[in-house]
Parts: C-alpha cells; sequence; structure tokens
C-alpha cells in the first residue's frame, strides 16, 4: 500500500466500506420488510380465524356448519391459496381432519396432526404453524381450539392457512426496487467521492506543476494559493530554494574573489617579467600565462558546477546570440568576415547561466572567426528537450581524423593562429557539467560546423533576462 496512486487507493478503500454498507442495509432492509410482511399475514390470517370462530355452530339437528365467509372471493377459488378448515377432536377416538372445509381447498385437507393432541397456543389464543400442502407449497397457518356450548358439542380444531407465495411477490418486487435504489445510492456516492477525490487532490497536480516549472528553469519559486494542509510544505520548500540559491550565489561571489585575488598577483609578477629579458624573466611570464589559462579554465568549470545544481536558472537565447554576433563582428573586421544567424530564437531559451552560454558560444563563434575565409553562419533551433547551437565557416575546415584534436586541452592545428588551445576544451568541459555535447563536423559552407547541444528550458514564455554583452 506504501507503492502505486493514491487516488486509486481512496477509492478502493471507500468502494470497500460502501460495498459492505450497502449489503448490511440491503440485508436487513430486506429482512424488515419480510418480517413487516409475514406479520401483516400473520394478522390477517388471525383476523379471518376470528371470523371463522364466529362462523362456526351445531344445527339443531346436531350437526356442524358454517356460515358462508364474505369478503373474499378465494374462499371459493380451488387452490387459491387461502384455506379454511375444522377439525373435530373427539376425546374418545381420532381426529377427524377437514370434516369441514373452504371450497378452495377442494378434495384437499391441511396436514395437521391426526391425534387430539394440540400445538402450543400463544397467550393471544392461537398458535402459528408452518405447513407444507400436497404441492409442497408453504403455507403459513394459525389455529385454535374451539369449545362451543352445546351440550355433548366436542373439541374443534379451527386452522386458516394460506400460502406463502402470496407474500413472495411484494417481497421480490421489494427487493428489485431495494437493489436499484441502493445501487443507485452506491453509484451516487461513488460519484460524489471521485469528485471529491479530484477536487481535493487538485492542489497536488497544481504542486507538480510548479515542481516542474521550477526544475525546468521557467520559476524561481512554487507560486500560487494553495489549501493550509499544503502551505506549510510549500513554504519550507520556498525556503530551501531561496537557501539554494543564496548559496549557488555566495559560491559565485567566492569564485569572482577568487579570481580576483589570484588575477592581480598574476598580473604583477607578469608585469614586472615583461620588464626584464632575461631566460627566468621568460620562464615566469610563460608560467604566469599558464597559470592564468589554468585559474579561468577551473573558475568556469566550478561555475558551472554551481549553476546546473541550482533550480529555477533560464536564459532567453536571442538576447545573448545577437549581442555575441555585434562583438565578433567587431572583433574581425579587420578581416572583413560576416557573422549572421539563421531561424528565429526569440522563443528560445537555454536552462543555465547566462555567463556559461556566453562562454560556450562565444569560444565557437571566435574560433569560426579566426578560420572563416568571409562568412560565419549560427543556426538555433530546438530539438525535442535540448537547445541546439550550429556554427558553420567558409574556411578550409578539418580532415575527418583530426576534428576530435581540437578538443584536446591545449592543443592547436596551426600554430601560426592566434590562441593558447584551451577555448573549445573549455566549451566541451561546460557542455558536459550541463549534461550537453559538442561536436565537430563537415559544413555545407566548406568549413568546419561546430554544433552544441545544450538543456533547454521548456517553458519558452516568460521575459528574456538582462545578460550584459560581451566586451
Amino acid at each position: 500500500m506504501r507503492h502505486g496512486s493514491l487516488r486509486r487507493r481512496l477509492l478502493l478503500g471507500t468502494f470497500v466500506w460502501i460495498a459492505v454498507a450497502i449489503v448490511v442495509a440491503g440485508w436487513g432492509l430486506r429482512g424488515l420488510f419480510q418480517e413487516h410482511v409475514n406479520q401483516q399475514l400473520q394478522d390477517q390470517l388471525v383476523g379471518q380465524l376470528n371470523q371463522l370462530s364466529a362462523a362456526v355452530n351445531f344445527d339443531a339437528s346436531n350437526r356442524l356448519e358454517v356460515q358462508p365467509l364474505t369478503g373474499d372471493a378465494r374462499w371459493n377459488t380451488p387452490l387459491s391459496g387461502l384455506y379454511w378448515q375444522v377439525d373435530v377432536l373427539p376425546p374418545d377416538g381420532p381426529a377427524q381432519l377437514g370434516a369441514v372445509r373452504s371450497r378452495s381447498l377442494w378434495d384437499q385437507v391441511l396436514p395437521l396432526p391426526a391425534d387430539t393432541a394440540f400445538p402450543g397456543t400463544s397467550r393471544s389464543g392461537y398458535a402459528v404453524l408452518h405447513l407444507q400442502d400436497p404441492q409442497h407449497h408453504e403455507l403459513l397457518a394459525v389455529s385454535r381450539p374451539v369449545q362451543l356450548p352445546e351440550a355433548q358439542a366436542p373439541l374443534l380444531r379451527l386452522t386458516v392457512a394460506a400460502d406463502q407465495a402470496l407474500v413472495a411477490e411484494p417481497i421480490q418486487r421489494f427487493t428489485t426496487m431495494l437493489l436499484a435504489a441502493l445501487g443507485s445510492l452506491a453509484a451516487g456516492l461513488l460519484l460524489a467521492v471521485a469528485v471529491q477525490l479530484q477536487l481535493a487532490l487538485r492542489p497536488l497536480d497544481v504542486l507538480r506543476q510548479r515542481l516542474t516549472a521550477v526544475r525546468t528553469g521557467a520559476a524561481t519559486q512554487l507560486d500560487g494559493q494553495f489549501p493550509d494542509e499544503l502551505q506549510p510544505l510549500i513554504n519550507e520548500f520556498n525556503h530551501v530554494l531561496g537557501a539554494n540559491a543564496d548559496i549557488v550565489q555566495r559560491a559565485r561571489t567566492q569564485a569572482g574573489n577568487l579570481a580576483h585575488a589570484v588575477h592581480t598577483p598574476l598580473s604583477i609578477l607578469g608585469n614586472a617579467a615583461a620588464q626584464e629579458n632575461s631566460p627566468l624573466a621568460q620562464l615566469v611570464q610563460e608560467q604566469v600565462a599558464t597559470a592564468q589559462r589554468q585559474v579561468d579554465y577551473h573558475l568556469a568549470r566550478a561555475r558551472a558546477a554551481a549553476a546546473i545544481r541550482a533550480t529555477g536558472l533560464r536564459t532567453p537565447v536571442q538576447g545573448p546570440v545577437q549581442a555575441l554576433l555585434r562583438t565578433m563582428q567587431r572583433l574581425h573586421a579587420a578581416r572583413d568576415v560576416q557573422f549572421e544567424q539563421t531561424g528565429n530564437a526569440s522563443d528560445l531559451a537555454f536552462r543555465g547561466e547566462a555567463q556559461d552560454l556566453f562562454e560556450m558560444l562565444g569560444n565557437l563563434l571566435d574560433n569560426a572567426g579566426k578560420w572563416a575565409r568571409s562568412r560565419v553562419q549560427l543556426h538555433v533551433e530546438r530539438d525535442g528537450v535540448q537547445l541546439c547551437f550550429t556554427v558553420d565557416d567558409d574556411g578550409p575546415g578539418i580532415p575527418a581524423d583530426q576534428r576530435q584534436q581540437i578538443f584536446a586541452r591545449g592543443q592547436r592545428l596551426d600554430e601560426q593562429r592566434p590562441g593558447a588551445g584551451l577555448g573549445l576544451d573549455i566549451v566541451r568541459e561546460l557542455a558536459h557539467t550541463y549534461s550537453g555535447t559538442v561536436s565537430a563536423d563537415a559544413s555545407p559552407l566548406g568549413g568546419l560546423r561546430m554544433r552544441l547541444c545544450l538543456p533547454a528550458a521548456l517553458d519558452d514564455t516568460v521575459q528574456e533576462a538582462n545578460a550584459p554583452e560581451p566586451t
């Protein structure tokens, strides 16, 4: 029960309890109704027994006679299910069963004991019997002993019986109506519970959507109104998100402070060594440059690692792309290299830091500008959950067997070109930090194609962030 759907478990538990309650209620109501109908039949038979008692008499010739009973035509209808019978129980002989009986019995008699023994009589003066006629029909009967005042009158046993099938039909009809009513009640209760669960669990669906927005970078906190039971959880989660953002910001600040603290002595050492022309001074300059590159490289990785662990990161793409294209146009103006963009990226966003996007995309564009003859083309597109940047140039290109070498740290295929061989390695490391990829291939323009794929922010409708242009 600790796994699976909460809605399904609640519905199943509610269905079980409703089913048990409906079955118990149905069984109880049917039993009460059946008892009521049987009691009504018994009361009716007692009334008819009283009527029969008043109709019994001995005539002038000392013969037993019964005045015709009125009010119910079934007394005269053979095997109608409603019968009366008068038995004579002499004290010194066998009982005379059915001495007088209703026409509805035709040639049959009620199966009462043939001896003079009489079943126990209640305080009301009659006994309730359950009989079975020759057709094996269940009968409900009431019987009482009657001693007429005439001299030498024997003891009489008066019995009125009715086929219990007479009450079976109303009980069956009531059962059918009861099942329909209880079934409708159960269906209505289940529907009400389903609607109630839908309304009660809807805040959880909203919470899931808000969490997805935070995860994808569309929001920085869980916004909206939630029920009182969920609001403390929302407040605590927003507090955690705020604390996480503060930790990331402090890490970035400390990384910047470290970079500034290290750059200053390195700059002093580099400037001091530049004033000398000795081998030691040249060695110091080389090591200072190497240390500077190492600091920049590892700080970029640390910044990206801290950013990727943060939530709510979102960088719209169009602004940084246009800023980088303008910067590269100025940077490579002496060679008259044209930088252009294809495709509309106004509704696309990168799930990460703007500085890292500038770092990766700037290195790719700068590398293409160094090798291009006259043209660099940038295309941005959404590919599923990824955002892909394709940079093409019309330069000489790179042979297929050497394309992976350009990502090696410090690797330069042409020592005549400016650079330290770290830019593409930084791009690869930053891309891997964001679970992205970067690859090299042949370009339709004749040169090299670099394709950078990074995680995309899934909600592309928020406002663009203000990102500074690189200098």
